[in-house]
């Protein structure tokens, strides 16, 4: 398996393709096994990276350097290191990674795609919900992630899919829990006007944890910005509708 050492930790990865580069990003507590539907498709006339970010996956899952600014820094590294300039797809928290490397380092994305990500939390009853989401996790990991992940899904989305995406969250360090609270205050709108870099909101129509007045009040304060609406969707669209996310992702990118 393709393993990157990144600022003292092993990073796995997975690269096919050539063409255009896109670097896909996964959200929290999963893996690059999410976008395994879109690749088949994309692989055809793009270089395509998928990356285990630190805690997750594939990846080691250290005690230490689970921020936002520590894995804006790991993916610097891996761009730098692969030589590319990426097309950057962050599902979730993973746009809000893309986001912050488009902002840190222009000169090394070609664009941003962030996929139903957190742009900011439009209530203060959402903030809460995140600290108490960690409380939780730790009272009950198991229980906790199988009681919340159904609910990122539309309701066309199978069961076995749910199930799927459960193990992928159990299987990843408790340690990535850190980045709940640094989350729940995270906030791009006032510096969103300096960003350089054309990104595009795609989001889930029916999308439970983020709601869609998020990357429309996002793209309102970004030059350029679109937002794309994906029909039917929950928040996680390249698993639900591989097919309508890819024709989006293409249209984009």
């Amino acid at each position: 398996m393709p393993e990157m050492e990144v600022n003292g930790i092993r990073l796995h990865y997975e690269d096919a393709g050539a063409g255009p580069a896109l670097l896909f990003l996964h959200g929290w507590g999963t893996s690059g096994r999410v976008w395994a539907s879109c690749l088949p498709d994309l692989v055809r006339d793009h270089r395509v990276v998928t990356l285990d970010w630190r805690g997750c996956g594939r990846s080691d899952h250290p005690a230490d350097g689970n921020t936002i600014a520590q894995v804006t820094a790991d993916l610097v590294t891996v761009i730098e290191t692969l030589t590319i300039k990426p097309t950057v797809v962050g599902s979730s928290i993973g746009g809000l990674f893309a986001t912050e490397l488009a902002l840190a380092r222009p000169d090394l994305v070609e664009r941003v795609v962030t996929v139903d990500g957190p742009g900011y939390w439009p209530s203060t009853g959402m903030r809460d919900r995140v600290h108490e989401l960690r409380k939780q996790l730790v009272d009950d990991r198991p229980g906790t992630v199988a009681g919340w992940v159904p609910g990122w899904f539309g309701p066309g989305a199978s069961r076995e899919l749910v199930d799927w995406t459960v193990r992928q969250l159990l299987d990843s360090g408790p340690y990535i829990d850190e980045l709940f609270t640094e989350c729940a205050g995270y906030d791009p709108r006032p510096r969103l006007k300096d960003l350089k870099t054309p990104i595009t909101y795609l989001h889930g129509e029916l999308d439970a944890q983020i709601p869609l007045e998020v990357p429309r009040a996002c793209a309102a304060e970004t030059p350029g910005a679109r937002v794309h609406v994906l029909a039917g969707c929950g928040h996680v669209p390249h698993q639900e509708d591989p097919r309508a996310f890819t024709a989006a992702l293409r249209e984009v990118a």
